[in-house]
């Protein structure tokens, strides 16, 4: 088992860590189902989150756990544009649109990405 006190940020329960965020959990399911099909091996994702996290610690991160899944989201989306899945254009498009349909989405309810988020 790991020790829990190299990153005190991370949150745990009893049995281990714990996503903060529903955003985590689903970063984490798209990077293994992307895995599933074949998309990179587990030592291809290690090498691009290990290079994510060495980005993010030069910038300054403190690497407290707090950043982990924006280090784990940046690594998958860097993958999704190396193997061609999609491009960097692409995916900002795609992240416009959802903060787009996030910011008209009353807190608590589930976003809807529609085709006119796509426009803002």
């Amino acid at each position: 088992m790991s020790d829990p006190t190299l990153l005190p940020g991370l949150p745990r329960d009893g049995e281990g860590p714990v996503f903060r965020e529903p955003w985590e959990a689903q970063a984490f399911a798209m990077a293994l189902a992307l895995h599933r099909r074949g998309l990179f091996t587990w030592p291809e994702w290690a090498a691009a989150l290990g290079a994510e996290i060495r980005r993010a610690q030069a910038a300054g991160d403190p690497d407290t756990g707090h950043t982990y899944y924006r280090h784990w989201l940046a690594a998958l989306e860097r993958l999704v544009a190396e193997k061609g899945i999609a491009d960097a254009d692409t995916l900002a498009r795609y992240y416009r649109a959802w903060d787009h349909a996030a910011d008209r989405t009353p807190h608590g309810a589930a976003i809807e990405l529609r085709p006119d988020d796509f426009g803002a």
